[in-house]
């Protein structure tokens, strides 16, 4: 579903890169979890794959398509919940996401079916027709969720999305991601919330100082059963080393 082949990105004030030679593939029907701590590259892989920032080498595939020979078939297929919410706050709910669905070429039979389906699933139908400007952080978030499942995307891309949550939009979230990766999709997603990470995702990815250091499945990273995702992750990013950890590369 995603294969990063060698991809690289600078900042033209900073000598070092933020994203170096990263090599990384993402399988269709799984939970995929990108971890990092702040500054690791995590936001500039994300936007990368996005087609919002440009990368300086290498090659980004979506589905099969490559981003920069086909950049617009390519972001057809993605879904991008972003950390910030933006989003045109003059518009109503039912308005950002008819402008969601015209955009990525629903019908508007079937976008209507979705858009009742997620705003009673995430109890935003009383406030469909209010502007976004009025809504809360939690329902700016869930729009924003809704807008990127409206033409159920091939890679569902989701950066800090439990942010501002309540517990039970934040666990019908975590449901719509496993049958999103169980009907055959992929879910890509970042965040700080390790335990959330430990629970939901197939598969993790950690990348430190721009360099991936470590990518497997949660049962190879925890070979010792006691030891928390959370304290897997520290010991790693501490050290950014994983041999100097476990000894061997992962």
């Amino acid at each position: 579903m995603l294969k990063i082949e060698n991809v690289s990105k600078s900042y033209a004030k900073s000598p070092v890169k933020a994203v170096d030679g990263l090599n990384l593939e993402v399988k269709d029907g799984e939970i995929f979890g990108f971890l990092g701590p702040n500054g690791a590259g995590k936001s500039t892989t994300i936007k990368m794959i996005t087609g919002i920032l440009n990368s300086d080498s290498g090659n980004i595939e979506i589905n099969g398509i490559n981003l920069k020979r086909d950049p617009i078939k390519a972001k057809m297929t993605i879904g991008y919940v972003p950390d910030e919410h933006n989003t045109y706050d003059k518009l109503t709910g039912n308005e950002y996401l008819n402008f969601m669905g015209e955009m990525y070429d629903v019908p508007q039979k079937t976008l209507e079916e979705r858009k009742t389906k997620y705003l009673r699933l995430f109890h935003l139908e009383e406030n469909a027709n209010e502007q976004i400007k009025s809504y809360s952080h939690g329902m700016k978030q869930k729009i924003l969720v809704i807008g990127a499942l409206v033409h159920e995307p091939k890679l569902w891309i989701l950066d800090e999305p439990l942010t501002g949550l309540d517990p039970e939009s934040a666990y019908e979230l975590k449901k719509l991601m496993r049958e999103h990766a169980d009907n055959g999709n992929t879910v890509f997603f970042s965040s700080h919330v390790i335990d959330v990470v430990e629970k939901v995702c197939d598969r993790v990815a950690i990348i430190n100082h721009g360099k991936l250091i470590a990518v497997d499945t949660l049962a190879n990273l925890k070979k010792d059963k006691t030891v928390s995702l959370e304290k897997i992750f520290l010991d790693i990013t501490n050290e950014n080393n994983i041999e100097s950890v476990y000894g061997s590369k992962l």
